[in-house]
């Protein structure tokens, strides 16, 4: 599968002196495994790849428009994606394939398990659920929220059989869930499980139910169908660490009885091995199918989470130099942070009240009848009761304090959240989920007026009013409050010094 034209690109940099500015996929090629698949939304993976990285659909009129680097072997132009979804939402609809083999990803269809979206597609990953810099230059990552995924099923040059690969992602090594399950990698074809040894996939999360790692994680581990193997044995491996860089890079390797899990703090410091050795009983040999998974497993298991910012499939069992000059090329991309928020600035233990913006519906604010959220007509001569169910005090985010929790006035220790989509007042249990579903992070009003606040852990996802009770909605959707019908007017709120 070492392809003549990746022979050739191969050939040309190690007769060049462009190598210290080569990219991931001229690395891997130079080893003599390169690249079959290369995936990203924040850069190009090769130092001359001027072409499509990703496209991107708005909900305004369901127009694309196609994002490329700024430059050869450059970030993303996130500012074309700003100017063309702004005043509206935009998904992420391709993920294209660098390498050439057109190995691009696409919408996940039904498998084993189905999707939330219509005949049981998953859904599309928002566009502006991840954004991050790399050396300063702003760009987008995927955001897995559960039930988003993507896939091709129709692949060219990946491994099949008991063909050798290597691969690596570099994700959010804060985003994760105890589901399955976050993948990249190879996976069955039919979007069914085929059984044992018929994938060969990154994951990375706190899934026990098969494989584990010391500590409570997350980990990263392989998904192999029908086992999550933090090494050779089934269960608790300690050599594989738990991970709480930022960012992480996550490789996977494996050829004929052999393999290896690799990983590093993708902000710094080199790849540390984890797992190299025999394939474990009953995987020996793989029947790799060569369909390609991300954020979902094999048969489409598609409860996990998490954010994808890069990732390649490789021809070949890369050597470790190999992979470690690639980890040496992620560090000086210089992942790093930024803002989650825009719009007008909210101030951490203040207290705010949310004013509808839809005409005809500008007396009401975002109140609480016991647990429901809703809209009630609010005036400074309302009882003070009902102004302090429409009174919120701004916390710093519970999930990510990059956000923020709305904390109920009139019920203090309990706070906003949404469950099955539906918002409503609860106290906090402490969990992760909790927390999670009660941090929103504002950006600019949508209809140009205020703010509107979308669910960190479900980006393409606003507070909106419908029918006077309160959702976090989506613009199109399955969902009777997903109508796209006034849906800018509905996410858009004023946001004021509270009743209360």
């Amino acid at each position: 599968m070492f392809s003549r034209r990746n022979r050739q690109r191969a050939l040309g940099l190690v007769a060049s002196s462009s190598l210290v500015a080569a990219g991931p996929c001229d690395i891997y090629s130079t080893g003599g495994t390169p690249c079959v698949a290369a995936h990203s939304t924040t850069r190009a993976l090769y130092n001359s790849y001027t072409g499509v990285l990703y496209q991107v659909q708005r909900g305004s009129d369901s127009a694309t428009t196609s994002i490329s680097p700024l430059s050869a072997g450059g970030v993303a132009n996130a500012a074309a994606q700003d100017t063309f979804c702004a005043n509206t939402t935009c998904l992420i609809t391709i993920i294209y394939d660098q390498s050439g083999n057109g190995n691009h990803l696409t919408q996940a269809p039904p498998g084993g398990f189905s999707g939330p979206e219509a005949n049981g597609y998953d859904n599309l990953a928002s566009a502006i659920g991840a954004p991050v810099t790399l050396n300063g230059q702003k760009a987008y990552g995927v955001f897995v929220s559960p039930g988003t995924g993507y896939r091709n099923d129709a692949t060219s040059g990946i491994a099949t059989g008991d063909g050798s690969e290597g691969m690596y992602a570099v994700l959010d090594g804060t985003h994760y869930n105890d589901a399955c399950c976050f993948d990249y990698g190879n996976a069955e074809v039919s979007n069914k499980d085929t059984g044992d040894a018929h994938m060969e996939a990154i994951y990375y999360g706190t899934c026990t139910v098969w494989g584990s790692g010391a500590g409570s994680g997350p980990w990263v581990m392989a998904d192999l169908e029908n086992n999550l193997f933090s090494g050779v044995n089934t269960g608790e491996n300690s050599a594989d660490p738990s991970i709480s860089y930022r960012f992480v890079t996550a490789a996977i390797k494996g050829e004929p009885n052999q393999w290896a899990i690799r990983g590093a703090n993708a902000a710094s410091g080199s790849l540390s091995t984890y797992y190299s050795g025999a394939r474990p009983s009953g995987y020996n040999p793989m029947h790799e199918e060569g369909s390609i998974i991300l954020g979902i497993g094999g048969d489409n298991s598609n409860g996990a989470q998490g954010t994808f910012y890069e990732g390649v499939m490789t021809d070949g069992y890369p050597s470790d130099a190999t992979e470690s000059s690639v980890q040496a090329n992620i560090v000086a991309a210089k992942y790093a942070t930024t803002t989650l928020t825009s719009g007008p600035a909210l101030t951490g233990g203040s207290s705010v009240k949310l004013q509808a913006t839809t005409p005809g519906y500008t007396t009401r604010y975002l109140a609480h009848t016991g647990s429901t959220v809703n809209t009630q007509v609010v005036s400074s001569s309302s009882a003070t009761a009902l102004k302090q169910q429409a009174s919120w005090t701004v916390r710093a985010g519970l999930g990510n304090s990059a956000c923020f929790s709305f904390e109920s006035v009139d019920t203090a220790g309990s706070y906003i959240r949404h469950a099955n989509f539906a918002l409503l007042v609860a106290a906090s249990d402490g969990s992760k989920q909790f927390k999670e579903d009660a941090t929103f992070c504002p950006q600019a009003g949508l209809n140009g007026q205020g703010s509107s606040i979308r669910a960190w852990g479900y980006p393409t996802r606003y507070f909106r009013h419908f029918s006077n009770v309160g959702y976090v909605a989506s613009n199109g959707g399955v969902q009777t409050f997903d109508a796209t019908s006034s849906f800018n007017d509905d996410v858009s709120w004023l946001i004021s010094t509270g009743f209360a």
